[in-house]
């Protein structure tokens, strides 16, 4: 009801007040390129445009008499105006999309769930390391994808230290030269750390592996792997042929898992998207080497009457706003600024970009396999989407709370005696868990640190403090907030929250049952307890975000505890002072190696006795 007065409001208010700040700022706009922001009484900024000739561009907001009911909301808001100019049209392209991603613009087409993709990374050294790399490319040595996912990458990368043999083991390993890797035993790592190999024969190894990932040299490799079996066999060296043998399977199990494309793809994106109900996916598909490493699915925020191809055109100036830039483009809609666009991208990347719209052959094969995947994904999207709406729905029914739910979030906290004390925070809405909005708070009073009441009220103080203070820069406010715990849990969120002027915000509290097991839990809101059917789907739902939770809560205090053991790993020990620490280093040549240390190993150490030894074995392995 609240949207509904408020969209109302705004269609009734004129469009005319956004069109006399621009009449005013005109005589004094430069007719140069540049970017012109849109901003509200607040000072947010509601819209960015670009344009060649910016007076130009603004004044069609002024001359046109019927604008879309978009644009006629945006500029009944409008209250400022501001202007950057730029040397070019490309400058102001790039200029825009940065623009867009930093500050989301509510009037703007907005590519959600934006991040960086992993890559394999084969490094400049003497002997080089081969290793997943996410980020910026400032490391000397070759990078290989974008792949689609981690996974992809990571099980890439195995398959290719089988193939391959190229070392994952550190610098100081390979330098120190007189310890054997464990990879070397399993057969994936040639043993350049322990002087198994020569400098030029392990260079083969790397030449080998790029002919494969940058030219798909597949068959070349095969046939090589083949002959060496062969040969092997007939000195009847089997165990060197059983190798061969084991390569060639590794080297067809990564062959079935990167595609080979028909369109002999060489470094090459595929942007295709499906449009339904006013909402659109989009499918980047990744061809490097003729083959492909993978797909992901965008769902780009935009209004419901946009075009697919004005989404897909704003989308490829903010996607390539940050990554590299492939030599081809192979995109399922004409757009409108494909010229501009190969022009800003072809400067940024040094080199000669081309979009294409795929009209017939095996591109639009490709193509056409990317539209299916989008509007598969889409109406999955869609059809959880109205699940997830249904469930918040009951959620709201079951616990009489008067406001629709459309964002929950769930707090749980985890510790061990008081130690490496942590709070989660993660928030589920009508799309599903949404990642970006998970938090993790390290729990700063001591006093709190055993306590669980006082960890929830630490939590929600920090987190719903700052939302106040920094309004509009953080967590916009849930719709409910879900505590792991019992009655008493709820006492302190919910007085929590009321010291904080927040009455208005429910809250529930999920208890597990006596016998802590699944389907018997009791949950406590507004001085009522509640109990669901076993079978009842809502307690599912609450159930699966109250777990998620707690998995999110584990891991962050597992990552701290980590970090703490890594920081100062064996101080940390009763029994290990200066002079045994210095034995078992000089033993197992790093901290971490103590760690994965048998007992009967350590015991071995000298001056280490066996009660130490327990202790050092337990306090790792506990």
């Amino acid at each position: 009801l609240w949207e509904f007065k408020l969209l109302k409001k705004e269609v009734m208010l004129s469009p005319e007040i956004g069109q006399e700040v621009i009449k005013k700022e005109l005589p004094l706009i430069p007719k140069l390129p540049g970017v012109y922001r849109m901003l509200n009484s607040e000072n947010e900024i509601l819209y960015v445009g670009k344009a060649k000739n910016l007076p130009n561009r603004l004044k069609s907001y002024v001359s046109e008499k019927n604008h879309i009911i978009r644009t006629e909301r945006m500029l009944s808001q409008t209250k400022k105006l501001e202007i950057t100019t730029t040397v070019n049209e490309s400058e102001a392209l790039l200029l825009e999309a940065n623009l867009i991603k930093k500050h989301k613009p509510k009037f703007n087409i907005l590519l959600k769930d934006d991040k960086s993709f992993p890559y394999i990374f084969i490094s400049n050294h003497k002997f080089p390391r081969i290793e997943r790399h996410r980020g910026a490319k400032n490391k000397s040595g070759k990078y290989y994808g974008p792949f689609a996912s981690s996974l992809a990458v990571n099980s890439a990368i195995k398959t290719l230290q089988r193939i391959f043999l190229l070392r994952s083991c550190t610098d100081k390993q390979v330098e120190a030269g007189n310890k054997t890797c464990f990879n070397y035993f399993l057969k994936r790592c040639a043993g350049p750390c322990g002087g198994k190999i020569n400098k030029e024969d392990y260079s083969k190894l790397v030449e080998a592996a790029d002919e494969f990932l940058s030219k798909g040299k597949s068959r070349k490799i095969q046939s090589n792997l083949s002959s060496q079996m062969e040969s092997a066999s007939e000195e009847l060296d089997f165990e060197k042929a059983a190798i061969m043998r084991d390569k060639i399977k590794s080297l067809n199990i990564i062959q079935s898992s990167l595609t080979v494309s028909d369109a002999n793809l060489i470094e090459a994106d595929v942007i295709a998207g499906f449009k339904e109900s006013g909402k659109t996916c989009i499918q980047v598909f990744f061809y490097r080497s003729k083959q492909n490493w993978g797909n992901q699915a965008f769902f780009p925020k935009h209004d419901p009457d946009d075009k697919l191809s004005e989404i897909i055109n704003s989308f490829i100036s903010q996607f390539y706003e940050n990554k590299t830039v492939p030599k081809q483009i192979i995109i399922s809609e004409d757009i409108k600024e494909k010229k501009l666009i190969e022009k800003t991208l072809s400067k940024k990347e040094n080199k000669q970009i081309h979009i294409t719209t795929a009209k017939q052959g095996s591109k639009l094969k490709i193509v056409n396999l990317a539209i299916k995947n989008a509007k598969n994904t889409l109406n999955r999207k869609i059809y959880e989407s109205q699940n997830n709406k249904e469930l918040l729905d009951s959620i709201s029914k079951k616990f009489k709370i008067d406001n629709s739910i459309n964002l929950i979030e769930v707090y749980d906290n985890s510790h061990i005696q008081g130690t490496n004390s942590v709070g989660a925070l993660i928030t589920y809405g009508e799309e599903g868990f949404i990642k970006k909005r998970y938090r993790k708070f390290n729990i700063k009073n001591e006093k709190f640190k055993q306590d669980d009441y006082g960890m929830i009220k630490e939590v929600l103080e920090r987190r719903f403090k700052r939302a106040i203070s920094e309004k509009g820069n953080y967590l916009t406010f849930p719709d409910l907030v879900l505590i792991d715990g019992g009655k008493g849990q709820y006492s302190t969120a919910r007085e929590t929250l009321n010291d904080l002027g927040l009455n208005e915000i429910p809250v529930v509290a999920i208890a597990k049952g006596k016998f802590r097991n699944s389907g018997n839990e009791t949950f406590f809101h507004n001085g009522r307890e509640f109990k669901f059917a076993k079978n009842d789907p809502s307690l599912f739902f609450l159930q699966r975000i109250r777990d998620e939770a707690h998995r999110f809560a584990i891991s962050a205090h597992r990552a701290k505890r980590s970090k703490g053991i890594k920081q100062s790993l064996l101080d940390q020990i009763e029994g290990v002072g200066l002079i045994r620490k210095k034995a078992l280093l000089n033993h197992f040549g790093s901290a971490r190696a103590v760690e994965s240390a048998s007992f009967d190993e350590i015991k071995s150490v000298e001056g280490v006795e066996e009660k130490v030894a327990k202790k050092i074995y337990n306090f790792f392995h506990e």
